[in-house]
């Protein structure tokens, strides 16, 4: 199954600081910027499109609940996760399964453009924090 980078996930802080760095210093354009209340992201995200690479910057919403306000407390900001697009994610699944890969089935969900997508079990990629996901209605 073919896996394309999609895009990097940043945590931060401050999130106009950020938009600021990533526009001004590094020339990318404010793709889109929202916020969610969704259990399991309470974040609000700015979305960075530079030279055709995306970035998502993070800033947790809810200190207490939020697992980019937890990652924060455990690591500092930086990089939060790093997103593949796969195929079909059902399908990237049951290979993952073969494999022994768990994931974190909590994390599942389709975000506002569509894209489906859900977190590989750091336990089982080194320590890495791994997104697939795929825009099934784009194809």
């Amino acid at each position: 199954m073919n896996k394309t980078l999609d895009h990097i996930g940043i945590a931060v802080r401050h999130l106009d600081e950020s938009i600021q760095f990533y526009t001004e210093v590094l020339g990318g354009k404010l793709f889109d910027r929202y916020r969610s209340e969704a259990k399991g992201v309470e974040s609000e995200i700015a979305v960075i499109d530079l030279n055709n690479s995306r970035i998502e910057l993070l800033m947790p919403t809810n200190n207490s609940t939020s697992p980019i306000a937890r990652f924060m407390k455990q690591k500092g900001k930086g990089v939060h996760h790093i997103a593949y697009v796969v195929d079909n994610l059902d399908e990237a699944l049951e290979e993952l399964q073969k494999q022994n890969i768990r994931v974190m089935e909590e994390t599942r969900r389709v975000n506002k453009h569509g894209r489906r997508l859900i977190y590989l079990n750091p336990a089982d990629t080194e320590g890495t924090i791994i997104e697939y996901c795929d825009y099934p209605d784009l194809v």
